[in-house]
């Protein structure tokens, strides 16, 4: 006979999307029950991992995907403010949650790190140029720098300048006081706070959702360490599964998550083995997509920081799997494909040829081919000097668009009508924008309690409701608030 679990939240997966809705309810409704299934035996193991995880703070500073020139050469920036702004949220309630207790040290998870967009080639040079003059003039880039000095670009980036070739002229957008933030140190902080009043189960597999007709839902899990079956009875479901989470709304059945559909790509990272190499750069650089690569796919040379260790990867190189996960299973992909998706899903393929050929170059590309990418950053890279690593699975989101679908690169939140059951799909910027992503769920699935919990949501972020890109002055009271409880002040003036 299975056990049996009867909870008010069930969550599912310990990444950070579960971890910060979970922290979210403890401080909205204390009194709540709270029960986190894992099918791993670890938390934030999959594309919360910081080494899992392409970007690490996403926050529009460098990103050249997020700032594209229109057709006159204009730079959009609308999508850079509204990204940054998310991340803001994102900020405040982890320095609530440091002021009052619910997270532990912040050096842990977040660093200062200077975030720069880098160019080269005189179209590369404008284009930054041009974007600076779009950002600058925004509260919330004011501090943004325009850089197309050798000198300053050699002093600034001494790796990337070191036998570079400065008859291709270079350009870079500056931020110095960006972030380099460790997830899944965060996402454990954030467990270890929901998982004092709540129960958190690994090595539990969910195996299928069932809507009752009071509106709550049974889970049928699995115990992997025994084998042993568990039934949950749950009142709200929050599927944050990463990519394991598409498979999972469509066994819900619910309407919402009908003609969505998932396209997974895999891909490697260099990650530094030479110290020496590591200490000669402290930044988090990015550069522009090859032609045709999704946006994930933006080449960076990324300082992190890990468990207080100070380390240096370039990439990403895009590879393929049918894999939703990485620990998932080939079949993955054909088990997705439904009904209600299959056009959707079939009509990617001639509207995407450019990403297939860059997937099929990207395949057949040879260490020394990828050693020569490096070099675009860092001149005299040794192919020694690094190691391949393979990053974190991720799942594009297909959408029903009109008669077929559409390929998308950001998140989306699916949740069912009645607002029992809710869950996110996709990728970038993902882990950055978990705050206001989840305050989102809430708002969906809550709006008969959502009004009564603007006030406390205030106090935790208190640019709730509000752009600070219309608010210099409010913006620059949160961010010193900010930068002093997570103690960026000090370590980025030292």
């Amino acid at each position: 006979m299975a056990t049996v679990i009867k909870t008010d939240v069930a969550l599912v997966g310990a990444g950070i999307m579960s971890a910060t809705l979970g922290a979210l309810l403890r401080q909205l409704e204390p009194t709540w029950s709270i029960s986190l299934f894992e099918r791993l035996e670890a938390a934030a193991a999959e594309s919360s991992d910081p080494w899992n995880n392409a970007g690490t703070g996403h926050s529009a500073l460098c990103e050249l995907n997020y700032t594209p020139a229109d057709a006159n050469g204009e730079i959009e920036i609308a999508k850079a403010l509204n990204i940054n702004e998310q991340f803001q949220m994102s900020r405040q309630f982890w320095s609530f949650g440091v002021d009052k207790g619910l997270l532990g040290a912040p050096d842990e998870f977040i660093n200062p790190i200077p975030h720069v967009a880098f160019c080269h080639g005189q179209d590369g040079v404008d284009f930054l140029r041009k974007r600076h003059a779009a950002l600058s003039s925004q509260t919330l880039f004011a501090d943004m720098e325009f850089i197309d000095d050798d000198a300053v670009f050699a002093e600034r980036l001494p790796l990337m300048g070191d036998g570079r070739d400065y008859s291709d002229p270079v350009a870079l957008n500056w931020f110095t006081e960006g972030t380099d933030v460790d997830f899944g140190a965060l996402t454990q902080q954030l467990l270890n706070y929901v998982g004092r009043d709540a129960d958190l189960y690994f090595g539990h597999e969910v195996r299928n959702l069932t809507k009752q007709s009071d509106g709550s839902w049974v889970m049928k899990i699995r115990n992997t360490r025994t084998g042993e079956n568990v039934r949950v009875e749950a009142k709200f479901v929050f599927v944050g599964a990463g990519g394991g989470a598409l498979h999972l709304l469509q066994k819900s059945g619910i309407a919402e998550a009908k003609g969505f559909g998932g396209f997974p790509v895999s891909g490697e990272f260099f990650r530094c083995t030479n110290p020496d190499v590591i200490e000669q750069h402290s930044a988090k650089v990015y550069g522009q997509a090859a032609v045709g690569a999704p946006p994930m796919s933006v080449p960076h040379l990324d300082t992190r920081v890990i468990n207080g260790d100070k380390g240096l990867l370039f990439g990403p190189y895009a590879g393929w799997s049918p894999k939703f996960l990485k620990t998932g299973g080939i079949m993955d992909l054909p088990k997705s494909v439904k009904p209600g998706n299959l056009l959707p899903m079939m009509s990617i393929a001639p509207q995407e040829f450019g990403l297939l050929k860059y997937l099929i170059s990207e395949l057949a590309a040879s260490r020394e081919d990828r050693v020569r990418t490096l070099r675009d950053f860092a001149p005299r890279a040794v192919g020694e000097d690094w190691e391949l690593i393979t990053a974190g699975q991720r799942v594009q989101v297909i959408r029903k668009h009109g008669a077929g679908g559409k390929l998308e690169f950001g998140t989306a939140v699916v949740a069912e009508g009645e607002g029992t059951l809710a869950g996110l799909l996709g990728a970038s910027p993902g882990a950055s924008t978990a705050v206001p992503a989840m305050i989102s769920v809430l708002e969906a699935c809550f709006g008969n309690r959502f009004d009564g919990w603007k006030s406390k949501l205030t106090e935790m972020i208190p640019s709730f409701g509000q752009k600070l890109n219309d608010n210099p002055a409010l913006y620059q009271e949160l961010w010193d608030w900010t930068n002093r409880s997570l103690q960026l002040t000090e370590s980025a003036e030292g």
